[in-house]
């Protein structure tokens, strides 16, 4: 599990910015990122690993995404193939 002040402090040592907005969201609160030197990179996240996530994606310009979809597929596939009916 991330917590918000590891994830904060590996993206400002990246040069990206992260501010937690407490709302009626699912979570109870959304994660608005920006890239320092680039305002127009900007992006809003559910929960702290996602916003990680989304922030490492636009670093690498995106050249993993497939392998995480691919990957977020199978977990899908595990929990259907392992849990109890």
């Amino acid at each position: 599990m991330f917590k918000i002040t590891e994830v904060k402090s590996w993206a400002k040592s990246c040069g990206y910015s992260i501010i937690k907005e407490k709302d009626d969201s699912v979570n109870g609160a959304s994660y608005y990122w920006c890239k320092d030197s680039d305002p127009t990179a900007t992006g809003v996240a559910l929960s702290v690993s996602k916003v990680a996530t989304a922030i490492y994606n636009h670093m690498t310009n995106d050249k993993w995404l497939d392998h995480q979809k691919e990957y977020q597929k199978n977990q899908e596939i595990k929990k259907i193939t392992t849990s109890d009916y």
